[in-house]
């Protein structure tokens, strides 16, 4: 069926055997959120018949007002607005964040610096090439930061300290690592800083949420948090639905994100749905299992690179609060293969070769792997990166292990060919 050599094929076994104690842990998470997910659905009366598509003004749209109260149920929060028109993960969290903060209001992120995509966003892009386009600070909304500490953790004194300094209106936590080896943040260390907060004022505190979802039994908004947004062609959508997005947590901040996303005064009441939600409904009820077999292939893919000399973050053994699963490749050689490699065992798109590109916003070149039925799918199992030291590559997604199984040997056998030239080659 697939060609691998003993060898490889033994690596594969050791290394499933190294991850016996982490499935184990992923079954049992998984099995819970399937349940609390099951009886969100059978609590708020899901039927076929709310899966009609609505047009024009989307009034009075019962599957589009139901999906709400089933994805809030999931995650513990009292409201919840899922849609297929947010275009991405960072239009959802742009939404959240103009809906709530106002001029002269102070966003305060304290997991360090955001993601690339959320810079312009806030109007603190690297280029300063994003002035007049409408970001946050064009509209007077100032911004401020708490760097992560030496380990890469929150740094819970230096948050307590800048509450203390001056008011914030929202605080901010990107829960997932972004392109850099810090470890994703835990729902147990977002309810230290929701403690935090509370001591020190009113401040909303808002989760970036993405690559998140599901990989605990709890969420942030069961801990505290005011806020969640993410998109649900990561985690959330089970890699059934094909765009959109999420925004959860306390109803009136709800409601405010609503007035942004459509108008002031109209806010949910409107938005049709277009036949979109059969797909979403389904995406968000695979969601917890899907993110199981994603888990499943990062706990592999640590396991195996682990074998072949190469470290990990996640380390092996280590409880995951997100997908991603990085490893230190050392070399832009096996970098590039890896990426080639996992890309031959894509269902879609096997035949491609990825190759570095100058892509735009990046200040190196950066390789992505994908073999994706929705473009952009990162629950589908892909793995980018830039060409920069320490070349460490970035894996999330999965559908099914076993695939992702597969895909994850093709990589290796690709950095082992590679690394044997290197060697040859002296």
């Amino acid at each position: 069926m697939f060609k691998f050599d003993d060898k490889l094929n033994e690596l594969a076994e050791k290394a499933l055997e190294r991850a016996k104690g982490e499935f184990q842990y992923i079954d049992e998470i998984t099995e819970y959120n399937q349940r609390k997910m099951l009886k969100a659905f059978i609590d708020n009366g899901v039927s076929e018949n709310i899966f009609a598509e609505s047009t024009g003004y989307g009034y009075n749209d019962r599957g589009r007002e139901i999906i709400d109260r089933v994805f809030a149920q999931a995650v513990d929060a009292e409201d919840a607005m899922v849609r297929h028109n947010f275009t991405c993960g960072t239009h959802t969290l742009a939404v959240a964040l103009f809906g709530v903060l106002r001029p002269g209001d102070t966003m305060l992120c304290v997991s360090g610096k955001p993601y690339d995509t959320i810079l312009p966003v806030i109007g603190i892009s690297p280029k300063n090439d994003t002035e007049n386009m409408g970001s946050l600070k064009d509209y007077g909304v100032k911004y401020d930061q708490v760097d992560l500490d030496e380990e890469g953790r929150l740094d819970y004194a230096g948050i307590e300290k800048r509450l203390k300094a001056s008011p914030v209106k929202m605080v901010y936590i990107q829960r997932s690592r972004g392109y850099s080896l810090r470890p994703s943040v835990s729902v147990d260390e977002i309810r230290k800083v929701v403690e935090i907060v509370r001591r020190n004022g009113n401040a909303v505190v808002m989760v970036d949420n993405c690559y998140g979802e599901w990989t605990e039994k709890l969420e942030p908004t069961s801990v505290g948090a005011d806020l969640i947004a993410g998109s649900l062609i990561k985690n959330p959508g089970g890699g059934i639905a094909k765009t959109g997005g999420y925004i959860a947590g306390r109803h009136d901040l709800v409601e405010l994100c609503a007035y942004r996303l459509t108008t002031p005064g109209l806010g949910r009441e409107v938005g049709a749905t277009l036949g979109h939600s059969r797909e979403l409904y389904m995406g968000i009820f695979n969601g917890p299992h899907v993110v199981g077999e994603a888990l499943k292939t990062a706990a592999f893919t640590c396991a195996l690179f682990n074998l072949l000399g190469f470290e990990t973050t996640p380390a092996s053994g280590e409880i995951r609060h997100d997908i991603i699963q990085a490893v230190k490749m050392r070399k832009p050689e096996y970098l590039i293969a890896f990426c080639q490699g996992l890309q031959k065992g894509a269902p879609v798109d096997s035949f491609v070769t990825p190759e570095p590109w100058e892509m735009p916003g990046y200040d190196s070149k950066v390789i992505m792997a994908a073999g994706a039925f929705t473009l952009g799918s990162s629950i589908e199992l892909s793995a980018d990166a830039p060409l920069r030291e320490p070349f460490a590559v970035w894996l999330q997604g999965g559908l099914n292990f076993h695939s992702g199984k597969v895909a994850v040997m093709f990589a290796a056998k690709e950095v082992i060919k590679v690394m044997s030239e290197v060697e040859s080659n002296g």
